[in-house]
């Protein structure tokens, strides 16, 4: 009798809580909402797998209230954000979940100390996760029939809005589609800002169970999926905590552009130190006459703080000849500068002196670091003497700082769908201390690339098919073999994918040979110019160039002029926004215009870079373009 009476009760709890929370999904269907297309509906059910993945209820329970914007008020209806605040349940026992409400007074309204408190009249947007066996039929027949990913195990979410009558009962209906457009951005935002909580001791009472988290801002760029874009592919997406936390809109903002935030994330303060020094000793080069100067005797235009000078009658001559027109240009890519910086890491990211910043890392003339310095300059490339194992790849990291070579196994057999680097660290619990987001960018950019900006090889992939890939000028990247096989373990179990890597890069002793770097990734190395070994290849369905600098090499052009008449789609990456407007420039002297525009790629290094004169915002793959698109 007692084990019946468990059972039940565990039954009783499984169904319908025990905590915070309004009880069990209503019974509300996705497809009863007006104007909504399946593939958004597969896009939800993806953003709210992502998010159950980073366990937010870990650390948060419903006492813990976030303010939320999404792109500008005039975006939405009433030129007002739809749902501002949220809080999220089941941390501390009941529903599984999170709850959006119209105002920080309505959430606080309606948050009790052990539950939810019914108030007449609010509105609440909730989101809950529920177990397969216990959903509504009809919610079970939108999942199998859409084979919708799963949020862990057994959960998929459930979306309603609820209100409570006068006598305390609940009424629920459908979210409209622009409610939907909010909680998908708030999803994506969410799962990439809440690890970076910092825990305020000082203001918990040792005793208490419930943590306390420092003021907390920060904006990111989400990305819209294909069917709800409407003319730009990212929105910005601001998270604070606790609601109300101040941040000013610029004044030329746009609907994806970056708010200006007021908080930072903490950073180590050696690391700070570190980065600081680095940019004060580190010599820079004379605009004008080329002649080199300390860094801490250079000159550099007030206007723009961007080109730097060894006197002033270089500064004048420089004015008169060039710099007058291109002044206010550099001007706008400093003042960009913050937004292109990813903040959410705590290693050193500036890398003027690269053997230094190496060596406070621990990875100097170590595995695949050897190529991040010009200390191996002399070793042909793709020929660095190896030894065999991952460790000593990613130069003797410690185990939990680099990814382990073994499969991922998240929900569906299909493509694992990312947008940027907080969500790739947290699928690989990576800690942010961990650099080998410098040299994962080219791995991570070129499945980025088919995953989430070339239609067509997303649509192979997730029919099981081989993509054939063209790879351009491949140099230091055919050292990091290791690295390019995390490509294969994020199809997680779904496609093929041929990267042919040519160019006069590769060494005539390599051309020709062929590496599984694993089950589902093969590469092909061929030496020599594009225009001449294309011929001899299989057709492409997608052709990249990793920080291609078109502008510095002459036998681009004739490899332009290929790929116009191949019509098939191309992308390129560049390191700073000076070098994609000289490249769009010789794009069009080939005849071909960017159809993808250029936008800074979310898989980018982190490290900064400046150039030997100027100080112009530099990333590896930095921004992203695209022809034939």
């Amino acid at each position: 009798m007692d084990m019946h009476l468990k059972n039940l009760f565990a039954r009783f709890h499984e169904q319908f809580g025990s905590g915070p929370g309004l009880g069990p999904g209503s019974g509300t269907c996705l497809l009863k909402v007006e104007g909504i297309s399946p593939p958004f509906i597969k896009s939800l059910y993806r953003a709210a797998a992502a998010l159950y993945r980073t366990n937010p209820w870990r650390r948060l329970c419903p006492v813990h209230l976030f303010g939320v914007r999404v792109g500008k008020d005039s975006d939405w209806s009433g030129k007002k954000q739809p749902f501002p605040c949220i809080q999220f349940i089941g941390g501390d026992g009941g529903d599984l979940g999170f709850y959006m409400f119209r105002s920080a007074n309505d959430a606080k309204r309606m948050t009790g100390s052990r539950e939810t408190i019914r108030v007449p009249n609010v509105e609440v947007f909730r989101v809950t996760y529920e177990l397969e066996s216990l959903m509504f039929p009809s919610n079970k027949k939108v999942v199998k029939s859409f084979a919708l990913e799963v949020s862990g195990t057994d959960r998929f979410p459930v979306i309603d809005v609820a209100r409570c009558n006068s006598s305390g009962g609940l009424q629920f209906r459908n979210p409209s589609l622009e409610e939907l457009r909010f909680v998908y951005a708030f999803m994506r935002a969410i799962s990439l800002v809440h690890p970076l909580l910092q825990q305020d001791d000082d203001a918990c009472p040792k005793w208490s169970r419930v943590m306390k988290f420092e003021p907390f801002i920060e904006t990111v760029d989400a990305q819209w999926p294909p069917e709800m874009a409407k003319g730009s592919d990212l929105v910005a997406v601001t998270v604070s905590h606790p609601p109300g936390q101040g941040f000013q809109e610029k004044a030329s903002s746009t609907a994806s552009s970056t708010p200006t935030k007021h908080t930072d994330p903490p950073r180590d303060e050696n690391f700070m130190d570190l980065q600081l020094n680095y940019y004060s000793v580190g010599l820079r080069q004379c605009v004008m006459c080329e002649r080199e100067v300390h860094g801490q005797q250079s000159l550099t235009c007030d206007q723009c703080r961007a080109v730097s000078y060894c006197s002033a009658l270089c500064q004048k001559q420089h004015w008169k000849e060039t710099h007058n027109t291109l002044c206010g240009l550099y001007k706008g890519m400093m003042e960009r500068e913050e937004e292109l910086e990813v903040k959410i890491f705590i290693f050193p990211c500036s890398a003027d002196l690269p053997c230094k910043w190496l060596e406070a890392l621990g990875i100097h003339q170590k595995g695949m670091w050897r190529r991040k310095c010009s200390c191996f300059s002399h070793c042909p490339f793709g020929l660095l003497p190896a030894k065999d194992g991952l460790w000593d790849s990613w130069g003797g990291l410690d185990d939990d700082e680099y990814p382990v070579d073994s499969p991922l196994t998240v929900g569906f057999l299909s493509p694992i769908l990312l947008s940027g680097w907080l969500e790739y660290y947290n699928l690989r619990s990576l800690p942010l201390s961990s650099p080998v987001s410098d040299v994962l960018s080219h791995p991570l950019t070129l499945y980025y690339i088919l995953t989430s900006l070339s239609i067509s090889t997303k649509n192979r992939l997730l029919n099981g098919k081989e993509v054939v890939l063209h790879y351009l000028g491949p140099e230091g990247e055919l050292d990091w073999m290791p690295a390019f096989a995390e490509i294969g373990h994020l199809l997680n179990g779904t496609g093929n994918i041929q990267i042919v890597m040519v160019g006069p890069g590769v060494p005539m002793n390599l051309s020709g040979t062929t590496s599984g770097i694993s089950n589902r990734v093969r590469v092909n190395l061929v030496s020599g110019l594009y225009q001449e070994e294309a011929a001899y290849l299989s057709s492409p369905h997608v052709i990249v160039g990793l920080n291609c600098r078109l502008e510095n090499y002459a036998s681009w052009v004739d490899a332009l002029h290929l790929i116009k008449s191949m019509g098939v789609p191309a992308f390129f990456t560049d390191q700073s926004e000076i070098s994609c407007a000289n490249a769009k420039q010789v794009l069009q002297s080939a005849g071909l215009n960017v159809t993808q525009p250029v936008t800074p790629n979310p898989f980018r290094s982190p490290v900064r870079n400046h150039g030997p004169c100027n100080n112009l915002p530099s990333y590896s793959n930095g921004f992203l373009f695209g022809v034939n698109t």
